[in-house]
């Protein structure tokens, strides 16, 4: 298959902390191009095939704010890209860039790539993975009788929503690295509109008025969530009115195209097939469960893979040296998420 990534060219200091050169493997070909104006990385085997490839249209995480390509490798053919990125770009241009790449590279991949347009799937991680969802739902809405939807969606640790900064994930690992509740937080406002000032009435659920609260608590209540994940964690206090200038400088960022997991039935349901990573130490996590429940209520086909030892990141650090973590080496995932992508 073909894999596709976006190139940066940030600063060092906003790039990921263990970018670094790497020999290419062998049987790897790395192109550096352009589609329609964005810079993007292209990963493909150097083995002849036989028959169309498959393809992925890889979104990188950081926050909305870093990310770098230099240790994404893979012998599947890959698109990858670095959108433009916050603080200098607020939404919607990260997503934008996104439906760009995907949509040229739809276009060409069967002529220039030998892949099959209808055997491409998107995916990401965190906030890329935000990306990857949101962008499965702008295009089922916006459908091209030209081109084909993207055949599957890769979500690895998602940040699907803003709207409940108090579910059982957030509460049980809010200091734990490499993400804490603050800072998710943080991020969402920076891809937002940059206002850090309200912080910390979000983390507080004064955003949100009590009647968006009672619409969203069919989705987001945590007795939707399997019991293991709910253990210690307390209710959240009862927040009898909202900050309305708070909500005014938020309400954006309870739209589907910021948060996935508040959107309709009626979206959710033209979803393609679906792969979701969480980890057990990670605030997003019941982000991801939330989502697959909801998916799988919509009649959508669900993947759901859960690392009983895995935290934030965690893919980051595959193969790493010493700073390889076990959960990242899971043989059982590496199955799962190659059978998931035979589609």
């Amino acid at each position: 298959g073909i894999q596709i990534a976006e190139r940066t060219s940030l600063p060092t200091d906003r790039c990921c902390i263990m970018a670094r050169k790497k020999p290419v493997p062998s049987g790897l070909r790395i192109k550096d191009l352009s589609f329609s104006g964005v810079p993007v990385r292209v990963y493909e085997p150097t083995a002849a095939s036989r028959e169309k490839k498959r393809g992925l249209v890889y979104f990188h995480g950081g926050g909305w704010m870093f990310g770098c390509i230099g240790n994404i490798y893979s012998k599947k053919q890959c698109n990858t890209f670095v959108y433009r990125l916050a603080p200098e770009h607020r939404y919607p241009a990260h997503l934008d860039d996104c439906e760009v790449v995907t949509r040229h590279f739809l276009s060409i991949a069967a002529t220039d790539f030998g892949v099959d347009p209808r055997r491409v799937a998107v995916g990401g991680d965190s906030a890329g993975a935000n990306l990857a969802a949101a962008l499965c739902q702008r295009l089922s809405k916006t459908q091209d009788c030209h081109l084909p939807s993207p055949c599957a969606q890769v979500l690895i640790y998602p940040a699907l929503q803003m709207a409940d900064f108090h579910l059982p994930s957030y509460q049980q690992n809010h200091s734990v690295p490499i993400l804490f509740r603050g800072r998710a937080v943080f991020y969402f406002l920076q891809y937002l509109n940059g206002n850090t000032s309200v912080s910390q009435q979000i983390l507080e659920g004064k955003h949100v008025p009590v009647e968006l609260k009672r619409r969203y608590k069919k989705w987001l209540d945590p007795d939707n969530l399997p019991p293991q994940f709910r253990k210690g964690a307390r209710s959240p206090q009862v927040i009898p009115s909202h900050d309305g200038h708070v909500y005014h400088i938020i309400k954006q960022g309870l739209d589907p195209e910021i948060s996935p997991l508040l959107a309709e039935d009626d979206v959710l349901r033209l979803a393609p097939p679906t792969f979701v990573l969480t980890c057990e130490f990670d605030v997003l996590r019941d982000d991801g469960i939330l989502f697959c429940k909801r998916l799988k209520d919509a009649g959508v086909e669900v993947t759901w893979e859960h690392l009983s030892d895995g935290f934030h990141g965690i893919i980051s650090f595959f193969n790493q040296g010493w700073l390889t973590f076990q959960s990242s080496q899971k043989d059982n995932l590496n199955f799962k998420l190659k059978v998931f992508l035979i589609c």
